[in-house]
């Protein structure tokens, strides 16, 4: 070829290359606003959605319950001797001198025309010191709980008689009040989420439009993963409840968070380094892909392990925070690269990253981070060795923990009329009043069972149910209930429903009517939730074992390596311990709360197991791809370093996020978020800036056994 030939193909080369740049830019700029606009979409029908989850919420507390519980069973029966879908009300009227009769006999004949009855107001009955009287209403199932128990409530205050205090409590008073403690997870839960991050957020990239993009990330994977759950609880594939919704909404912002930093910290060294908004979105996403997706894996797995709880509500948690956690990998992956590439340098504004040209970046061995680094590897085995002491002596605390199950009137913490009515009515009436036990016996055996029943120690009174409800009486001719050969016998406790010695009572009537009749069954509130713990009790032991095994296979799959995951888990176990033990002696000494939800220690160690090795995952991949340039000891140095700013923000956002279940008036929200912000903070700030980096140091080389890198000092891409 000539050299005229020569330069005229340069030249044509120079001039198609505008042509070329233009048309490359376009078709960026166009995928990249298909993507934003596509999450845009999303965003615009999932989020009013968000308000109709509660339609397709169960709130039946026995509906949780595993098919195989006596409870459930029992229910099953005593739903087949219900005339209808009434919720029973207790009307409790306190007086501080001798009730007249007459006004609260008036005050029952009108409530037989309160719109929401459904049924007959039963009563009223007159305490014996004559201080207090009790009516029973049963509420339209047609009509939500809380709307027909506040009615009820407005409609009291007015008509009640002068110079008493009514309560409505029982089954129907305590569901208004737990639906009214979560009302909150709609607008104030994430309110308080969103504006814990937004600060942070803030302070971390000093930039106006970034922490906006970072938020719009979450929010877009919380809309996506809430049409999901909404669909799958329309169709009945799982049981919703308010606990798993708030969880959804704070899992999906903290996670969605964590690995948008991590993306935004890899985009951020891209620009630094020269790269340009193409090359820099290219690179972030190349980098970053497998850390997230791991990250995600783990979580994800650790959450689907709760399919194989007895309770239906673990379960439910399940595929919900596993939904949310795959769309917050998915948006991190998609949506934040798109808005990062339209926006490029623009949205660190003011601060935007400048080109380094051979400098070290920010995280540099002059920065903070590279002191630590430098500090931990001059004294590795000393600062792991300190460290697993002190982490071992906050796990004593773990036999301060009162995991065996909250009464119904501490669910609410702060004010429940329901919890004050419960307590009036202990005051006056057996402590069972309102919230019968229920015996399912066979025809044949019911009378005899009855005088087994009523001989029970903490049993009141127990009757044989006619078809109207009431008691079955031979002297007037009222016979007992039978449906397919069997009688019901509703049992009256002596003691609050809720309380450990009603507890005891209906184990003592288990043993005492099984021996007559091997069939019968024992139900009602207080079975339910002994069946409730008992069975939470059994998942805790069989499902930590499963999400340890499954999270390890993660790790060894990531990292090439069998003791390095090894490694990692032991202190991610030891962190939950710690955090375990911390919390119970908060939780006893500081708030003072009676006990601790059963499902709290095993809901806690999927979060924190799962999230904890996150953190873990953001270190180690990176400690690995600088361990095959530099080796592992400089590895670990530069891993540190380079990670440690993101790595705590990601922390700080995911603490700040489960803290905010705290705004949430329910004892177990609030139980769960203290001990995974806690747990995360001691997962940031001690295990992965100290112990592991010190593990690692110390052991060396070795700690990637069986990989090739275990027998090399460094090795070059």
């Amino acid at each position: 070829m000539g050299i005229h030939t020569v330069r005229q193909v340069e030249l044509d080369r120079s001039q198609a290359r505008p042509t070329n740049n233009k048309k490359s830019f376009a078709i960026r700029i166009g995928i990249y606003a298909v993507l934003v606009l596509m999450w845009l979409g999303v965003a615009g029908v999932g989020g009013p959605t968000f308000g109709k989850l509660s339609d397709v919420q169960t709130t039946d507390q026995t509906a949780f319950l595993p098919a195989t519980s006596e409870a459930t069973k029992a229910l099953e029966w005593q739903n087949k001797f219900q005339t209808s879908q009434a919720i029973p009300a207790v009307v409790v009227l306190t007086a501080g001198n001798q009730l007249a009769s007459t006004p609260v006999k008036a005050l029952a004949e009108e409530l037989q025309n309160f719109q929401y009855l459904d049924g007959v107001v039963v009563g009223p009955f007159i305490s014996q010191d004559g201080l207090a009287a009790e009516l029973l209403v049963p509420l339209s199932g047609d009509v939500k709980v809380k709307e027909s128990v506040e009615a009820l409530r407005t409609w009291l205050d007015a008509g009640k008689p002068d110079g008493t205090t009514a309560y409505v409590t029982g089954p129907a008073g305590f569901s208004a009040d737990l639906s009214e403690a979560f009302g909150g997870i709609d607008g104030i839960l994430l309110g308080v989420a969103l504006g814990a991050v937004l600060i942070i957020l803030l302070l971390v990239y000093r930039s106006l439009l970034l922490p906006l993009v970072v938020l719009m990330t979450s929010m877009v994977a919380l809309c996506a993963a809430i049409l999901c759950v909404y669909f799958m609880a329309r169709e009945g594939w799982i049981r919703l409840d308010g606990q798993a919704q708030g969880i959804l909404s704070i899992l999906v912002i903290g996670a969605a968070t964590d690995y948008s930093l991590l993306f935004v910290a890899r985009h951020k060294e891209a620009l630094v380094h020269g790269a340009d908004r193409w090359k820099a979105v290219s690179t972030a996403f190349k980098s970053s892909l497998e850390p997230i997706v791991a990250s995600g894996g783990t979580v994800t797995v650790g959450l689907l392990c709760l399919l194989f709880s007895d309770l239906n509500s673990n379960k439910a948690l399940g595929p919900v925070g596993a939904s949310g956690i795959i769309f917050a990998v998915i948006a991190a992956l998609t949506f934040l690269p798109a808005a990062l590439g339209l926006l490029g340098r623009a949205a660190y504004w003011p601060f935007m990253p400048k080109v380094s040209h051979g400098r070290e970046v920010e995280n540099g061995v002059h920065g903070l981070w590279g002191r630590i680094a430098s500090f931990v590897a001059k004294h590795p085995r000393p600062i792991w060795m300190i460290t697993v002491v002190v982490l071992a002596a906050g796990v004593i605390g773990v036999t301060q923990l009162k995991a065996h199950g909250v009464p119904q009137s501490e669910l609410v913490v702060g004010g429940s009329e329901a919890r004050d009515g419960q307590l009036a009515l202990g005051e006056h009436f057996p402590g069972g009043t309102g919230s019968p036990a229920t015996v399912i016996v066979r025809a044949e055996n019911a009378q005899e069972v009855l005088a087994t029943v009523n001989s029970v120690s903490g049993v009141d009174s127990a009757y044989l149910q006619a078809e109207n409800g009431g008691p079955a009486m031979k002297a007037r001719g009222i016979a007992a209930y039978e449906v397919d050969g069997r009688n019901l016998i509703s049992v009256t406790l002596r003691d609050a429903a809720d309380s450990e010695q009603a507890k005891a009572t209906i184990l003592a009537l288990r043993e005492s009517v099984h021996l007559i009749d091997h069939q019968s069954l024992v139900g009602g509130t207080t079975a339910t939730q002994l069946d409730t713990n008992a069975t939470a009790q059994t998942d805790l032991y069989k499902i930590i074992p499963i999400t340890l095994v499954a999270i390890f296979v993660i790790l060894m799959l990531l990292l090439r390596s069998v003791l390095a995951p090894f490694l990692l888990m032991l202190t991610t176990v030891l962190s939950y311990g710690t955090a375990l033990g911390v919390s119970a002696l908060v939780f006893n000494n500081v708030f003072n709360y009676v006990g601790a939800d059963p499902s709290v220690p095993l809901f806690g160690f999927v979060f924190l197991v799962a999230l904890g090795v996150d953190y873990n995952i953001f270190l180690m991949t990176r400690v690995r791809e600088e361990s095959l340039k530099l080796g592992t000891h400089e590895g670990m140095r530069r891993g540190l370093q380079v990670t440690g700013g993101v790595i705590t923000s990601a922390g700080v956002v995911l603490a700040a996020t489960f803290a905010a279940l705290g705004v949430v008036p329910i004892m177990f929200l609030g139980q769960l978020g203290f001990i995974v912000a806690f747990g995360v903070l001691l997962d940031t700030f001690i295990v992965r800036s100290l112990l592991v980096p010190a593990l690692v140091e110390d052991i060396g080389p070795k700690v990637w056994w069986p990989s090739k890198l275990a027998n090399t000092k460094g090795a070059s891409r």
